[in-house]
């Protein structure tokens, strides 16, 4: 034994103890971290009681704030609407359920506070919600009514930014890295024991016994019939169900946003100047399309401005890159902005198309823009915020499906379904009729 003995057996041992103890005190202290947490989620409750108190659901809310209110308003500071943290201690309830189900209606009616709002949002319309439910923006309250969450103070027992740290200060990235080498260690050790073992049988004469050939395993699964009649099965399953989605998104052409021949900024045109949008797309009113503005209408306005304001630069575009387009658009009709004349030499532009329903779906504008009373933005999105144009709703069967059996019909001012709607809200026992139940739900409709 002393011939092929461990001479380093006690430094081995004292190291494995070592390991072994540190191994046991870091996984006691990581473990001994939580319960300042657990403070805190104790304490939580008490913070989103508020919002309970005001009968919504808050984490819902936000949510619904996210997919609806997100693009054009934000909690605190203000965007393109007003900051919304607090906005039940501002208005009632009463008129919040009014102003997001139809605003324009609102505005229109003369209400005091509604005109005033509009006002100081440089009079920019917001997208109605009819889809929207009382009990849905009741969540939404919930959540805008949260108390606005402090920020931590700095101090040595606050973590930088990213990282967590318990009362020690060391951080967790540091005790994982620990634990990291101690594993490492005890790997190491393992082998020099298995080596020591493997000296010490030889030296004793001892054989360790060959292992038995085993099948290998794809050779026993390929034998297993029931193993692979199920595998196939499965496969062919996941493979359908992995076409069919593929399939189903052809077509779908959801935030689109292709550069186009001319930089149009709609955040500047419609947003920051309040051109309304069927002042360009006319056709939207009258016509089953809304039509691509004539370059004649861009130049109503552009033949006296040739230049933008320093004022409408960003990071992202120059008011050198913001003129030279208005130069593209002066070359395109044949404008010579220092004679102020046209020249006659025209060439078109080559806009490229972002919305394209197929041939076989028949959508009219002027039945949603001018019957329907549909803001633009219901389908486009807002536009107003939008740099560069692109598609904002999916524009799927389903999509306007679902719009047509939340979407009420306006009746207000409209003779021409006031006999239809008096017969089949008795039939329905409804007070008002969505699109669905007025036959927007027929193939015809829409396929013919």
């Amino acid at each position: 034994m002393k011939k092929v003995g461990n001479h380093n057996s006690i430094s081995r041992k004292i190291l494995f103890c070592l390991a072994f103890m540190l191994t046991f005190s870091f996984t006691s202290f990581s473990q001994a971290t939580p319960p300042p947490a657990a403070t805190t989620t104790a304490a939580a409750p008490a913070t989103a009681a508020p919002a309970a108190a005001a009968g919504g659901d808050a984490v819902a809310g936000k949510a619904l704030f996210n997919s609806n209110c997100a693009a054009c308003h934000k909690l605190d500071a203000k965007s393109t609407g007003p900051a919304l943290r607090g906005v039940k201690e501002r208005h009632e309830m009463t008129w919040i359920y009014d102003w997001v189900h139809n605003s324009s209606a609102m505005i229109k009616s003369g209400d005091a506070a509604a005109v005033k709002l509009y006002n100081e949002n440089n009079k920019t319309n917001m997208t109605a919600f009819p889809q929207l439910s009382n009990a849905d923006i009741d969540n939404i309250i919930a959540y805008t009514s949260e108390p606005k969450p402090e920020a931590a103070k700095g101090g040595p027992s606050a973590a930088p930014p990213g990282t967590a740290a318990n009362d020690s200060g060391i951080s967790n990235e540091v005790i994982l890295g620990a634990l990291a080498l101690v594993l490492l260690m005890l790997v190491i050790m393992l082998f020099f024991v298995r080596n020591v073992l493997t000296k010490v049988a030889k030296a004793n004469g001892i054989e360790a016994a060959e292992k038995e050939a085993t099948l290998p395993i794809w050779k026993a699964f390929a034998q297993n019939q029931f193993l692979v009649l199920v595998t196939s099965i499965f496969l062919i399953l996941a493979s359908g169900y992995l076409v069919y989605g593929y399939l189903m998104q052809i077509g779908v052409d959801q935030d689109y946003e292709p550069i186009q021949p001319i930089h149009y900024s709609h955040r500047i045109h419609a947003g920051s100047n309040g051109i309304n949008c069927k002042y360009c797309h006319s056709a939207a009113r009258v016509s089953k399309n809304a039509g691509i503005p004539s370059l004649n209408v861009c130049m109503n306005c552009h033949k006296n401005i040739s230049e933008v304001s320093d004022t409408t630069a960003t990071p992202e575009h120059s008011k050198a890159f913001y003129d030279a387009q208005i130069q593209k658009l002066y070359d395109a009709v044949g404008w010579d902005k220092t004679a102020q004349k046209y020249t006659g030499k025209t060439h078109p532009v080559k806009w490229v198309r972002i919305h394209n329903l197929p041939d076989f779906a028949y959508f009219n504008h002027s039945q949603h823009v001018t019957v329907a009373g549909i803001e633009c933005q219901k389908c486009h999105g807002p536009v107003e915020t939008y740099e560069i144009q692109k598609q904002f709703a999916p524009l799927t069967m389903g999509w306007c499906i679902k719009c047509h059996r939340e979407t009420d019909v306006k009746m207000e001012g409209n003779a021409y379904y006031t006999k239809i709607h008096e017969e089949l809200s008795k039939k329905y026992g409804v007070d008002k009729l969505t699109a669905a139940q007025m036959g927007g739900l027929e193939c015809g409709k829409c396929h013919y």
